[in-house]
């Protein structure tokens, strides 16, 4: 297996510290609902793991949620909510949309509010061997006291200078350094600590939880590419100057960004189609097909198009398997061929459009070789089997049951009031339950519209 590495620039050679490959990816801030542009980080993400455990690998995964954050406040103070029922609410959701998109779950989901303890422990560490300093309640860490600064982003300090939107701050010793501690601002939420009350910076949370349940050097560090800087490149400095220079992360991966149009699908810009608008319009597997069908470094443009003719690749492969002919003639396919070719594929930096292609070159021989009275039962089982490697379910659309308006009108209602009642687990366990029926949910600032797909 080779993997392109972010660090070096190059496609090496994968070779995992131990049995146990330590996989760490960036999750999202939940100040609103998650939008397709993460679905494509996190589906890519999800074909890697489970492609990796394919492969006869273990693989211990965490993803964060950054739970206190100024979008948050921000948006929590707009809309008149605590922070803490912001973060709750879109953080379940984004459960039951990653759960939607047939994403499998990590092994933790650690929190930035439940890190305080490690993210002091590592500030201290910083400050006691001179890399970070406290300044009017904050800490901020010096840049200029290591030499490869800027190797992820493949720029120099004074170039990173002169395209990084400094935040303004005269307690700095350098425009550069960034913060790991901020002090506390009136009426937003804080913690003790040895510099006065205050709240974790954005990059240390992440050092904080991947040292804390991965260990010092991670295998797999992914994310997309607008965190390589600033975020994974003070990533870097920091945690490599707590444990002493220990290289933090093997393999750098970063996916390609989701465009629609000629933006970059952002929750700033406004440009955004939310998980649940696409899922109401496509099937799962139609979403995880446009999404793999570019590797996962390239960037990809968000169409209705391009979305129709995945959702006609995802029939084929869902026709191929309906029937086979019992008793037939032994099968001629090259299945051991097949898997070679789809291994390949994959063992070439998790080239997932030249997967695809596989599954639909056998797709195409299945039909065939059924047409001429052969039994390919072995080679259904064959594409069962690569496709779930690809995270798709290759199920029908359920309908509604009973087809009942009044019905699913009365669940809503329920769901309304759980969520009025701050019951969010179960409100969301109601929307899980009917999404699993073809059934999907909008919540509008006008109320909750509900859509069938048939």
């Amino acid at each position: 297996m080779k993997i392109t590495n972010t660090l070096s620039g190059l496609k090496e050679a994968f070779i995992p510290q131990g049995e146990e490959v330590k996989m760490y990816v960036c999750g999202i801030t939940p100040q609103s609902e998650a939008h397709i542009g993460h679905a494509m980080s996190y589906i890519n993400f999800d074909a890697i793991r489970r492609y990796l455990r394919f492969r006869g690998y273990k693989v211990r995964c965490v993803q964060n949620f950054t739970d206190i954050d100024d979008k948050i406040i921000n948006k929590a103070a707009a809309l008149g909510v605590s922070i803490s029922e912001l973060a709750e609410k879109n953080m379940a959701d984004f459960m039951t949309d990653m759960d939607a998109l047939n994403v499998s779950r990590m092994d933790l989901y650690p929190r930035a509010t439940q890190e305080i303890p490690k993210i002091i422990e590592i500030v201290q560490g910083l400050v006691d061997k001179g890399f970070a300093y406290p300044a009017e309640g904050s800490v901020y860490f010096r840049v200029t006291r290591l030499e490869n600064y800027g190797n992820l982003a493949h720029r120099t300090l004074d170039q990173m200078m002169a395209g990084a939107r400094i935040e303004p701050g005269d307690e700095k010793e350098n425009p550069m350094d960034f913060v790991v501690w901020k002090a506390a601002k009136p009426g937003e939420p804080s913690w003790d600590s040895p510099w006065g009350k205050g709240r974790p910076g954005w990059h240390i949370e992440c050092s904080a939880m991947s040292l804390r349940y991965l260990g010092d050097t991670l295998d797999i560090h992914g994310g997309g590419q607008d965190l390589i800087f600033p975020h994974h490149e003070n990533e870097i400095a920091q945690s490599e100057s707590f444990t002493g220079k220990k290289p933090f992360v093997k393999y750098w991966m970063h996916n390609g960004l989701l465009r629609l149009g000629e933006e970059k699908m952002s929750k700033s810009i406004g440009n955004i189609i939310s998980i649940k608008q696409a899922l109401s319009k496509y099937s799962v597997d139609a979403i995880r097909i446009f999404i793999l069908g570019s590797h996962y470094r390239s960037p990809l443009t968000y169409s209705p198009e391009a979305l129709e003719a995945a959702e006609k690749g995802a029939a084929r492969l869902r026709q191929a398997l309906e029937s086979s002919t019992s008793g037939g003639k032994s099968i001629s396919l090259d299945t051991a061929g097949v898997l070679k070719r789809f291994m390949e594929s994959m063992d070439d930096d998790f080239n997932t459009p030249q997967a695809l292609a596989v599954l639909f070159d056998l797709t195409r021989e299945l039909n065939r070789l059924r047409d001429e009275g052969e039994d390919i039962s072995q080679a259904q089982n064959l594409l069962k089997e690569l496709s779930e490697v690809l995270g798709l379910t290759l199920k029908g659309v359920e309908k509604t049951a009973g087809g009942s308006d009044q019905f699913i009108q009365l669940l809503l209602d329920t769901r309304n009031g759980l969520r009025q009642a701050k019951q969010y687990q179960l409100a969301d366990d109601i929307r899980k339950r009917l999404e699993d029926l073809g059934v999907f949910i909008e919540d509008t600032a006008g109320g909750t519209t509900w859509k069938a797909r048939r």
